[in-house]
């Protein structure tokens, strides 16, 4: 029992360093020499890049922070199809979930930036497109749905969060994926503490508007 422990482990910790990759980070740092931490809402996320760099750095960022997600996830499912498998079979789905919040935290909580990150909704978004492609296309849909209509992230990403628990429970999915979605929804809403402020506030800035330099991650 020993070896799959620490196989499993491995997993955790990879997809944790994986997901810690400053992908926001390293795009202001080699682009345009700047911290993008410094810049905007100091978030490494996405959006925030978009804000500061433009659109290629933004979607780039977006991107590769997704492919962390899918790359972490997938780890565990090629091991399960390997034909010398060392896991015992029940821990599949447990240690999928493990592995995509391993991204997760690692996205916003990277060891790399002194814990420090983004909201992880795209390595969310990344974690689903593997974990139930169905799932993801229509999370995004609503997401991109709210952003066409209201032109702010933040809100589409929380509608987003909201959306995959309302279909993991109605889809009928396994129980480990169905936690993964809560627990991942309600971080993902913590995240945007600072968001949901502003949005009741009326002053959360929308898509082409500039979001006034702080402390606190966006």
């Amino acid at each position: 029992m020993l070896i799959p422990i620490l196989i499993s482990l491995t997993i955790l910790l990879l997809s944790y360093l994986l997901g810690s990759i400053p992908t926001g980070y390293l795009i202001g740092k080699y682009s345009k020499g700047i911290d993008i931490r410094d810049y905007g809402s100091g978030s490494t996320g996405a959006t925030n890049v978009l804000r500061t760099l433009g659109k290629t750095a933004g979607a780039t960022v977006l991107l590769i922070d997704m492919l962390k997600g899918m790359v972490a996830v997938a780890l565990v499912r090629g091991l399960y199809f390997i034909d010398v498998n060392p896991l015992p079979e029940s821990w599949y789905y447990w240690l999928i979930i493990g592995a995509a919040l391993g991204a997760v935290i690692g996205h916003s909580k990277s060891i790399f930036l002194n814990f420090s990150g983004g909201k992880s909704v795209a390595t969310s978004l990344g974690v689903l497109l593997v974990m139930n492609p169905l799932v993801a296309c229509v999370t995004l849909a609503s997401f991109l749905v709210i952003l066409a209509l209201f032109r702010i992230v933040s809100l589409g990403s929380i509608i987003g969060a909201l959306v995959v628990n309302i279909l993991m429970v109605v889809l009928g999915q396994p129980l480990p994926y169905i936690l993964f979605s809560l627990m991942g929804g309600i971080y993902v809403i913590v995240r945007h503490q600072g968001n949901i402020k502003r949005l009741l506030a009326g002053t959360e800035p929308k898509i082409g508007q500039k979001v006034q330099q702080s402390s606190e991650v966006s």
